[in-house]
């Protein structure tokens, strides 16, 4: 019907919270529970439906306690596609079938907060807000602590979502680069987009 908005579902986030406490490590639950309230605040800035932004949070990891090696099977078992550098790296498939726990396990079926699961470790390029909204609280939230120039992307993220997440891509391919590490091309990739985007705009010192 013309006019009629429809509401959105809400997600039981105190049992989210119990389910988590007891899949996840001590530290990894003090780190959801971070990320979710990051998430929430974020959302209150930015307009984004705040039950949505928790639930994200509080579910973006809830793949964390899987071994490299299961994820690997559970990606072959619910046939979840694998890069050459998830192979590499298989602990960056924990998003992936994150994403399909939230959808089978725990009844999301929302689309923006199954993406926002998905996409949280690498990003990608011109996300929508609660992907980007989870992708920043992920880094932010205030049990981080040694995180490259964390106070500055701290205050940024409340004034501008792009110039923080070109901010937080851009230490995290400096980390990889000086760990020598194998660095996911969706990372770069969206690394540039959102540097391209606030050049355009004049946003980019």
């Amino acid at each position: 019907m013309i006019g009629i908005k429809k509401k959105n579902v809400e997600y039981d986030l105190e049992k989210l919270k119990k389910q988590m406490k007891r899949k996840l490590s001590d530290y990894r639950y003090r780190h959801t529970i971070g990320v979710a309230y990051t998430a929430s605040a974020l959302a209150m800035r930015y307009g984004v439906d705040l039950n949505h932004a928790m639930t994200a949070g509080l579910l973006h990891d809830c793949a964390k306690y899987i071994a490299d090696d299961e994820l690997i099977k559970d990606c072959e078992k619910y046939k979840i596609e694998v890069t050459d550098i998830e192979k590499m790296n298989p602990a960056l498939l924990h998003a992936k079938v994150g994403c399909y726990l939230a959808s089978k396990k725990y009844h999301v079926k929302d689309k923006d907060i199954l993406s926002a699961i998905r996409h949280h470790t690498t990003g990608y390029p011109d996300m929508p807000i609660l992907d980007k909204i989870l992708f920043v609280a992920d880094y932010i939230e205030p049990h981080r602590q040694s995180l490259t120039k964390l106070n500055v992307i701290r205050k940024e993220a409340f004034i501008d979502l792009d110039k923080t997440v070109v901010m937080i891509l851009k230490a995290t391919l400096q980390h990889l680069k000086n760990k020598q590490a194998v660095i996911d091309q969706t990372t770069q990739k969206t690394y540039e987009f959102y540097a391209a985007k606030l050049k355009e705009k004049g946003n980019d010192k």
